[in-house]
């Protein structure tokens, strides 16, 4: 009976000593040596990738914004501010239903099919918003220069990034909206149109925020 009981007792105290041990490798020393490392080797990252103007945080670089007019009496859906540089549509996001306390974006894909009647519809209506908004005096969009970026959302809904075409066809309209000329706008894109990651991964993109502030910024040189 004797050797039962200080047998079980031998085993639970071994099995707390590794619960001690594992707590404080896995849940103490692990994740500040993560966040050290972090910290010291890609803090810009691990701070969330901020993006600053005027000595203020106004967003990351990882998530995109939405640039709108205000919204009007009896309007439901905001219209965009075409004197900024437009993302691409957000028609993945999600509204808060859960917890009305709080004005949430719910992050998320359109989960259509290619084939479904309101995708389709969807990106005929914002084709048809793409020219009719980007086409101004001495410049008119076609169909075909339109890309897919300017007509879909991502799977997020979320992305902060656009393909350098479709910041080219806007550049005539923020020329035009905001007394610039059409060859500074464009110098604008190129200048902050990024390459493909290690030169193979992914496409070239223009971050729409950062592309904001710089045409801010140009506005008032």
């Amino acid at each position: 009976m004797n050797t039962t009981i200080r047998g079980t007792t031998r085993l639970l105290g071994a099995a707390l000593r590794t619960l001690l041990v594992l707590t404080l490798i896995c849940g103490v020393l692990y994740p500040l040596t993560v966040m050290g490392i972090g910290q010291a080797l890609f803090n810009h990252q691990a701070n969330g990738s901020d993006i600053t103007s005027d000595g203020k945080v106004v967003g990351s670089s990882l998530i995109g914004q939405r640039y709108d007019l205000p919204l009007k009496k009896g309007q439901e859906t905001p219209e965009p501010d075409l004197k900024w540089f437009q993302p691409r549509p957000s028609n993945g996001l999600g509204t808060n239903t859960v917890n009305t306390q709080y004005k949430l974006l719910l992050s998320g894909a359109t989960n259509r099919a290619g084939d479904n009647e309101e995708l389709i519809q969807w990106v005929k209506d914002a084709k048809a918003a793409v020219i009719k908004d980007n086409s101004v005096d001495g410049y008119h969009v076609k169909p075909s220069d339109v890309p897919p970026d300017a007509v879909t959302s991502s799977g997020s809904g979320l992305d902060p990034a656009i393909s350098p075409q479709y910041a080219h066809i806007q550049t005539h309209r923020i020329a035009k909206l905001n007394n610039l000329p059409v060859s500074k706008v464009q110098n604008l894109v190129n200048q902050h149109t990024d390459d493909r990651i290690l030169g193979f991964i992914g496409e070239p993109r223009v971050n729409v925020l950062e592309l904001n502030i710089a045409l801010k910024a140009l506005e008032g040189a």
